[in-house]
């Protein structure tokens, strides 16, 4: 289960390719934050106003709190996304996200 982000492996060939991997799930964040960040600047420039040229520097595709780092994984695809379509954005003004966000 992820083994916790620590390094178990006790010789460096091991070491490497733990890491590689490491890096591998890095860069499929990376990917997966760049394109839904781009999708949701669109989206919001569709609807509103553009934002400021300095917020958007300061979004980072390194966030991960979204991300399920354990656990188990259905890598089932629905047909759109396997046709290269991304899955619909939340809507922030629904009642069951205002809902989600509550304490």
């Amino acid at each position: 289960h992820g083994k916790k982000g620590e390094l178990r492996q006790r010789y460096r060939e091991g070491m490497e390719d733990q890491l590689g991997a490491l890096g591998l799930v890095l860069n499929a964040l990376v990917l997966w934050n760049t394109r839904y960040l781009q999708q949701a600047l669109e989206q919001h420039q569709a609807v509103a106003e553009p934002p400021e040229p300095g917020d958007v520097a300061r979004l980072s595709p390194l966030l991960h709190e979204h991300i399920n780092m354990l656990g188990r994984y259905d890598f089932t695809l629905p047909e759109g996304i396997a046709a290269g379509q991304l899955r619909p954005l939340r809507d922030p003004t629904s009642l069951e996200e205002q809902l989600a966000q509550l304490p």
